[in-house]
């Protein structure tokens, strides 16, 4: 990327970012395997970034039969993008509330954009760097002070044209005391597309608001994926945070939560389903900077064939930070004998009247739960099926009844039918 295209009718403020970044990006290196932190488990040295050029603006590229959404829930309004060109919403809004690419924001309401972009993700990433950089269109989510959204809002990005670049940045903003509940979902248009998928999101959820955000991921399995996601959660405020990593061949998806104000709370639910010999890697950060603040995540992971996940969570409490309340576990399920996880819970504690547990596990479908399922009549593969499934439904059941529940335990579903070939 050697720098990024000025468009004259975006603002000033916009156009500075991304030459910033375009010129931060060309002086930072591909992070190598085993030596940078974070980096041990995931090897990208086979990545050439030069080999992919923009996506491009007109969205061209085959249809295919690949884009089948990861969920779609009922009464959404969506703001749907292919590639880098025109995005297209659908559904009505009430009056405040913004749907539209983060392009068509910073120009129609510059100061929301330019208080908020960025606030979240500055640190020197190269994945970021070129997010920021080379961005069209993208998502722009903001709920005014009050406001309580009935309606989900559905943000679909499609990658369509093979052997391309996607970069791609939301910025979502509740204001104080309002309420809104953002489904996010990455795609591809074939089965084959080899390209890289490069994601960077800022969550910023105000004091007294309350965020439910869903992002899903169903890349093409030729595809790379980098995400870098943080969110902040004010005072009082809550954060419902679901990621669900299904497709890519390899890559990396970075998710911070920082509890910024005093009873702030936050639960992350993540689940993954791999085969062939896919590589997932999600590392999680839940960060307690303010004292009476309470997270909880529970991560799980169902793995076939030879493909390997890896999960990195560290909590961290802030000096001050007291009256902290933390909960982390990651459990995988192998089922097959050349599958492989790593799970690597991590502690960081600056601060001396906190509750933080951790708990992680990897193991193969229990024998002894099969043998008694097989004793009761049911045959290997579907005993194997119901075991599976009850592994995941530990996930499920931490939402309540009701749509969200239900699009969860679907998307399970159907990643489970392809992963055993169903």
């Amino acid at each position: 990327m050697d720098g990024a295209a000025r468009n004259e009718t975006e603002p000033e403020f916009l156009a500075a970012r991304r030459e910033r970044a375009a010129r931060l990006s060309g002086t930072l290196e591909l992070p190598h395997f085993k030596g940078k932190p974070g980096w041990e488990f995931t090897d990208i040295s086979a990545l050439d970034l030069r080999a992919y050029s923009p996506a491009p603006g007109n969205g061209a590229g085959p249809a295919g039969q690949g884009a089948a959404p990861v969920f779609s829930p009922p009464r959404a309004t969506e703001l749907r993008q292919h590639d880098a060109g025109q995005a297209r919403r659908t559904g009505e809004l009430p009056d405040g509330v913004i749907v539209s690419t983060l392009d068509a924001a910073a120009r129609e309401h510059p100061e929301l954009v330019e208080r908020h972009l960025g606030t979240l993700l500055r640190e020197e990433d190269l994945f970021v760097a070129r997010s920021e950089a080379g961005t069209r269109g993208g998502a722009f989510v903001y709920v005014p002070r009050g406001v309580a959204l009935e309606q989900p809002i559905l943000l679909t990005a499609v990658h369509r044209a093979s052997g391309t670049e996607l970069d791609r940045r939301t910025l979502i903003v509740l204001d104080e005391q309002a309420q809104a509940e953002v489904w996010e979902q990455y795609l591809s248009s074939s089965e084959d597309l080899d390209g890289v998928f490069n994601a960077a999101t800022e969550l910023v959820v105000g004091d007294g608001a309350r965020l439910r955000y869903i992002c899903g991921q169903a890349l093409s399995e030729h595809s790379w994926i980098f995400g870098a996601q943080r969110a902040e959660v004010g005072r009082d405020a809550a954060l419902d945070w679901v990621a669900l990593g299904f497709g890519s061949a390899r890559g990396r998806v970075k998710m911070q939560t920082r509890l910024a104000g005093p009873g702030a709370e936050a639960r992350v639910t993540g689940a993954y389903a791999t085969h062939g010999r896919q590589h997932i890697d999600f590392d999680t950060t839940q960060e307690h900077a303010a004292p009476n603040t309470t997270s909880d995540l529970a991560f799980r992971g169902v793995l076939q064939d030879r493909s390997s996940a890896v999960w990195r969570g560290n909590i961290i409490v802030d000096p001050g930070a007291q009256k902290t309340d933390a909960f982390q576990e990651s459990r995988n399920l192998l089922i097959s004998k050349r599958a492989h996880a790593d799970a690597i819970p991590g502690l960081e504690i600056q601060a001396n009247d906190v509750r933080c547990t951790h708990a992680a596990a990897v193991a193969q479908v229990d024998p002894e739960q099969l043998f008694y399922l097989r004793s009761h009549g049911l045959d290997a593969e579907v005993a194997k099926r119901l075991v599976i499934e009850g592994f995941l439904a530990a996930l499920v059941e931490r939402f309540e009844q009701g749509d969200v529940r239900e699009q969860l335990a679907a998307a399970l579903e159907r990643r489970l039918a392809l992963i055993l070939g169903e």
